[in-house]
């Protein structure tokens, strides 16, 4: 009996050492896209691949103090007809040049070729300077503006190294 107690005390002591303290955040980031030309896969009407890269304007984001300034969002897009999913990579940068790099996945539809909605989620992959080893994740939803870029609504949260919880 003893033997278990202590077992299950060890448990929870290492669980709380290892347990990291995670911080919200929450932003916009406002993308232009370059214009995607789609593959036609052939298999049926409207079924298509295309790479889509994107460079953003972000307010509010801010990490670790750090605010968010420009990014480049750059996706892998299956289009069915006017639906699609994406996979790609959002890298973005603060003033001070460290950048971080986060996954995303996510869908959304168009109509005549116009973005009309979209969202997904991401989660952190890496980071360059005070911002290597950060971990965290998050969702985003898109809405499009009358200039045709896109504004993404971004919540989220993360970690960065030697952050626990006391």
């Amino acid at each position: 009996m003893n033997v278990k107690r202590v077992f299950v005390f060890l448990g929870a002591v290492a669980m709380a050492a290892t347990a990291t303290a995670m911080t919200k955040t929450s932003g916009t980031a406002t993308c232009k896209a370059e214009p995607a030309t789609p593959v036609e896969i052939g298999d049926m009407a409207g079924h298509s691949f295309m790479v889509s890269k994107a460079d953003c304007t972000w307010t509010g984001f801010e990490i670790a103090g750090e605010k968010y300034t420009t990014a480049v969002s750059v996706s892998e897009d299956e289009m069915h007809g006017d639906k699609s999913t994406s996979n790609g990579y959002h890298t973005a940068k603060v003033a001070g040049g460290d950048q971080t790099t986060a996954h995303f996945h996510g869908s959304m539809t168009m109509k005549d070729g116009k973005f009309v909605s979209g969202g997904g989620t991401w989660t952190f992959s890496g980071g360059t300077g005070k911002f290597k080893g950060i971990t965290g994740k998050g969702t985003y939803k898109g809405t499009p503006n009358a200039d045709g870029t896109v504004s993404y609504k971004v919540d989220g949260e993360y970690t960065l190294p030697g952050k626990k919880k006391m």
